[in-house]
């Protein structure tokens, strides 16, 4: 049975027992503590946690993952994969271990032509936690009590690690033969290679208390009691595929056959050759699939794992032999056998494979570039003879080459030496904890998160309306001061003039930041008193927390006031927004449907676009987008705002953007009907001429396959403009010409300025020919050998090496050393030079130069016959050319 058609019975399955379907949410996911979504119950949590209503009483989905916390094992067993597909069915207060019990079994032991799965009942064992009588009972209707097995809170009893939901958990394990291990049920065979787990039921029932690992009190009941399952679908698939792991099934093993075929080798005959190949199948889906839900490759976040993945795979194949690039055969192959579970990686492929192909042939650039600096880092080390790399070395290599560290690994390992991995672990660390320190700070300042939700839970969701006024009458709810813990009434701080304090209200006006969009700024007035707005931040869902300066009087909980957004600010924030949609629409209209959107930001007057594309942009094509976007402004188009259900949208045509999270029901914002409809929570202008001018100011590279759009809007548009234009006219005034003929009167200037180089590089070369007649006759006899040191003035280097290979040529075939030093702007140029004839003498233009090197405070090297360097005291020439002499005495 295929991997997608055991996806399709398991939904099927749950919607016929009165299950919602929920599509998968984004691998990107929303939780600030978590880079993807790294199971089923994720989209999940807040209704699990009983932190918002469910929209519904029961659901199910099946979750793309990606976890990478033990990806260097990936490949060397069969169990680990990054990325995996969790089916899962959960109840919101709904039914319990009874019903959920059932569900599964009649799933798992149905008949295959009843939509069942078909797994023989005989060989199912049954796992429950050691007291929890009412799941040991509830199976007892479907398995002998000889086959369901009690076990302890290390393997039956769930939790999230903190105080919070808890509950006892019943695991279904398949008996997969004796060929793979004793009998006894799970618990003779902790590996799980016999009693294959594949599906877990937890039963969310208790309140548990805080504690350390496993070890924590149990508070009471639950007011709901939930069910969370998750079955692992590639489990599952090699199951009923007949194959031993997961590299094996259907959406995997076609990539792995495909890259043995590049490689020239057999899979299974080789252990080594093996965990490669294994390492390519797993790495280029998850690449893959990622990339499809809009991460692109970096050096930090996501898009460091991404990198990591695609490097990963394309360094196993050249260790597999496979010089060419690899990931050209290999994605498609991957496409072609993820598409029938996600139909969108077919769809959107020419956009995920350009960023692919792009990050692998920069990669290979980057191997030729980086290995230089690893070689030499190796050569230091052995040298020292401690032949290991410090954890700062391994970081230097992946900060600035984009190294995955195991790469570093592997190439250490293949020349002898070790690495300080751990080393290297903690700089990731101290640069990750930096990056999430600041973002936790944006939202939420050094308040715990813990203080806004208590608010929420004493006064529900802030009532907020940005999108339907710029003022409203308001009541404190809560001062938040840094580092203190939020309150209401009944305990007050109060924060005078030149305070700075973030404050809940009950309703607000404020747009906070999200969606690339800025916070609102404006002021909150009470009586004798006022305060400014200077930033707006959800510090959790439903919670809008405004940062304030208290400019007169004091500020308290329970305060009533009143809430003003700046009007000018608002508008020019809306002109900015609805400007990227418009650019955005531009840029697909000009480039085609792939140029999407992959982040934004937009303030008054300015906005940014990051979109998918490769290569720059040509000066027609910025001057076509520039003026597709300035046509639409012109036409004033309707912009409005719709809601609907995200299946809805998706069929009204309204493009997802990649790494936003949306719920059931999401806003869809049109301008111009179809031209441009996007999901989106913005605030936007009524008519798309209200945005005004739109002049773009810059594009760039922001990475692999990425590109980056800037312009200026509204007045800032116009003011950009009129500087360009008085920018022009001052360049006409200087030069003394019409405005249109400046681009003429300045191209003629530039080359009348190459020809005066031309002529001074012509004759620089005529002084050092005659230069070099000189410096020839002034060889002295130093133990046999023609020697000529000499210190001419203000040469470049390239000139200095050209003086010194002529007077070595003019010194014939007698032994000869020519060594030189120039000063310029006070620095030092070196060059030696050292005909065959001295080198059989045993001398060498590398030891030279390292000789004069010194004495002027620089460093330098090359090959026996010529090598160069450079140095930064020019009173150390002299002492050099010295050194030099006394060098070459020495040896002869």
């Amino acid at each position: 049975m295929q991997t997608a058609e055991i996806r399709r019975r398991f939904l099927e399955h749950f919607e016929k027992r009165g299950h919602t379907v929920v599509p998968s949410a984004s691998l990107v996911s929303p939780d600030p503590s978590l880079l993807f979504t790294v199971a089923g119950m994720v989209p999940f949590i807040p209704y699990l946690t009983g932190r918002e209503p469910a929209p519904y009483p029961r659901a199910t989905s099946v979750q793309k993952c990606v976890r990478t916390l033990d990806i260097e094992e990936v490949g060397k067993t069969t169990r680990h994969g990054t990325f995996f597909q969790m089916n899962g069915n959960f109840s919101f207060g709904d039914y319990f271990k009874t019903e959920a019990i059932a569900f599964a079994w009649e799933l798992v032991t149905g008949a295959v032509a009843d939509g069942g799965l078909g797994l023989d009942p005989e060989r199912i064992w049954p796992t429950v936690y050691l007291d929890d009588d009412e799941a040991f009972d509830a199976w007892l209707a479907y398995v002998p009590a000889e086959r369901i097995q009690r076990r302890g809170k290390d393997d039956n009893y769930w939790s999230t690690g903190a105080a919070g939901p808890a509950g006892p958990c019943s695991e279904i394990h398949y008996d997969r033969g004796p060929e793979y291990g004793p009998d006894g049920g799970p618990e003779a065979d902790p590996t799980g290679d016999r009693f294959l787990e594949i599906w877990n039921l937890v039963f969310m029932q208790y309140e548990r208390g805080p504690g350390e690992g496993k070890e924590f009190p149990i508070l009471g009941d639950l007011p709901k009691k939930n069910i969370d399952t998750g079955m692992g679908l590639e489990r599952v698939a090699f199951l009923l595929q007949g194959v031993d792991n997961m590299y094996e099934i259907d959406e995997v093993a076609p990539v792995l056959h495909r890259a043995a075929e590049l490689a020239g080798v057999r899979y299974g005959a080789d252990h080594e050759a093996d965990v490669r190949l294994r390492v390519v199948a797993d790495h280029v889906r998850s690449g893959l699939m990622l990339i499809s839900d809009g991460v692109t490759p970096g050096n930090e976040g996501r898009g460091y794992i991404l990198r990591r993945l695609l490097r990963r795979a394309v360094r196993s194949m050249k260790l597999l032999g496979v010089e060419d690039a690899a990931l050209p055969a290999l994605l498609p192959v991957s496409r072609d056998a993820m598409s029938a579970s996600y139909p969108e990686v077919a769809a959107d492929f020419a956009r995920i494979s350009g960023i692919a192909y792009a990050e692998e042939e920069a990669f290979r650039r980057t191997l030729a570039a980086g290995t230089a600096l690893f070689d030499t880092a190796v050569a230091q080390a052995k040298a020292a003879g401690t032949p290991a790399l410090s954890g700062t070395q391994a970081f230097s290599l992946h900060d600035t080459y984009g190294f995955p560290i195991d790469v570093t690994l592997e190439m250490a390992a293949e020349q002898g030496v070790t690495v300080d991995a751990e080393g290297f672990r903690a700089l990731m660390t101290e640069q990750r904890d930096r990056a999430r320190a600041d973002a936790r700070a944006k939202r939420t300042g050094s308040v715990d998160v813990l203080a806004y939700r208590r608010l929420l839970a004493e006064f529900g969701p802030t009532d907020w309306r940005a999108y339907d006024t710029l003022h409203t009458e308001s009541r404190v709810l809560g001062v938040v001061d840094e580092g203190d813990d939020a309150t209401s009434d009944d305990a007050e701080p109060v924060v005078g003039p030149g305070g700075l304090t973030r404050v809940v209200l009950d309703r607000t006006p404020f747009y906070a930041e999200s969606g690339g969009q800025v916070a609102d700024a404006g002021e909150l007035v009470w009586d004798g008193g006022r305060a400014e707005v200077v930033d707006v931040q959800r510090p959790v869902k439903g919670l809008v927390a405004h940062q304030v300066r208290v400019l007169e009087g004091e500020l308290r909980a329970g305060t009533e006031l009143r809430a003003q957004v700046d009007r000018d600010w608002r508008l020019s924030a809306c002109q900015a927004h609805s400007g990227t949609h418009v650019l955005h629409a531009a840029l697909r209209q000009v480039l085609g449907p792939q140029a999407l959107q992959s982040g934004s930001y937009n303030r008054p007057g300015y906005l940014r676009l990051d979109f998918a594309w490769q290569g720059a942009l040509s000066p027609q094509q910025r001057i076509d987008v520039e003026d597709v976007a300035n046509a639409a402004v012109r036409a004033d188009h309707g912009v409005r705002a719709l809601y609907m259900t995200l299946p809805e949208a998706r069929d009204f045509g309204a493009l997802a953007l990649f790494g936003e999270t949306y719920g059931e029901q999401v806003r869809v914002v049109e301008i111009g009907g179809e031209w441009s409809r996007e999901l989106c929570g913005g605030t936007h202008v009524r008519g798309s001429a209200q945005i005004g001018t739109l002049a773009l100011t810059g594009e760039s590279s922001v990475g692999s396959g990425a590109r980056r759009v800037e312009a200026a809007v509204g007045l800032e548009g116009f003011r950009y403009l009129a500087r360009e234009r008085d920018l022009v006219r001052q360049l006409a005034d200087l030069l003394k010409t019409p405005q249109d003929g400046v681009l003429d009167r300045v191209e003629g200037m530039l080359g009348r300025l190459r020809d005066a180089d031309r002529e001074l590089a012509d004759l620089r070369g005529k002084q050092t020919l005659a230069a070099a007649g000189d410096l020839a006759a002034s060889a002295r006899d130093v133990g046999g050998i023609a020697v000529v040191t000499a210190a001419p003035d203000g040469l470049s280097g390239g000139d200095l090496r050209t003086l010194a290979l002529d007077v070595r040529g003019r010194l014939g075939d007698q032994p000869a050393v020519v060594v030189l030093a120039s000063a310029a702007d006070g620095k030092v140029a070196l060059i030696a030079a050292v005909n065959p004839p001295a080198q059989q003498r045993g001398l060498s233009a590398n030891d030279l130069l390292k000789a004069a090197a010194g004495p002027v405070g620089g460093r330098g090297g090359g090959k026996p016959d010529v090598a160069q360097g450079g140095g930064t005291d020019p009173a150390g020439i002299p002492a050099a050319l010295a050194a030099v002499e006394q060098a070459i005495s020495g040896r002869g």
